[in-house]
C-alpha cells in the first residue's frame, strides 16, 4: 500500500530543491538519486514515527559536502536495528546508511534532527 503522503506537495518541493542544489553543485546523477531516496526515507520516518506532518528540511552544500537534515517533533532518537526478514518495515535507516557517507541523529529542544551527508561533487 502506498503512503498517501508520498504525493505531498512539501515532499515534492523538498525533493526538487535537493536535486536542483546538487545538480548546480556538480554532483553525479547517481549521487543525486541516492540522496533523493535517503531524503524521502527521512521524511517518511518523520511522518510515521516523528508525529510531524510537515517536517523541516534543510539542505546545505559546503566545503564539498552535502548535508541534509530533517527535523521532527519526536524526542525518540532512531536506532538502526536488524529487521525481521518478514517485516514490512524497519529497513529505512539501513538504506540511508548504504546510500550515504554518514548519518546520525541529534536531540533538540523540541524533537530531534536526523541527518545524512554525501561527500564530494563530481
Amino acid at each position: 500500500m502506498c503512503d498517501p503522503n508520498l504525493n505531498s506537495p512539501s515532499l515534492t518541493v523538498s525533493r526538487e530543491a535537493l536535486c536542483d542544489a546538487m545538480a548546480r553543485a556538480g554532483y553525479a546523477h547517481s549521487a543525486i538519486v541516492d540522496a533523493e531516496l535517503a531524503l524521502v526515507e527521512l521524511i517518511v520516518n518523520a511522518w510515521r514515527h516523528g508525529a510531524t506532518a510537515a517536517p523541516m528540511v534543510l539542505v546545505v552544500i559546503a566545503d564539498g559536502t552535502l548535508r541534509v537534515t530533517v527535523a521532527d517533533r519526536s524526542s525518540v532518537l532512531p536506532e538502526q536495528c536488524k529487521p525481521n526478514a518478514l517485516a514490512q518495515s524497519g529497513r529505512g535507516l539501513q538504506l540511508v546508511e548504504g546510500l550515504t557517507h554518514r548519518w546520525g541523529a541529534e536531540p533538540q529542544k523540541l524533537g530531534k534532527r536526523v541527518w545524512f551527508e554525501l561527500d564530494g561533487a563530481a
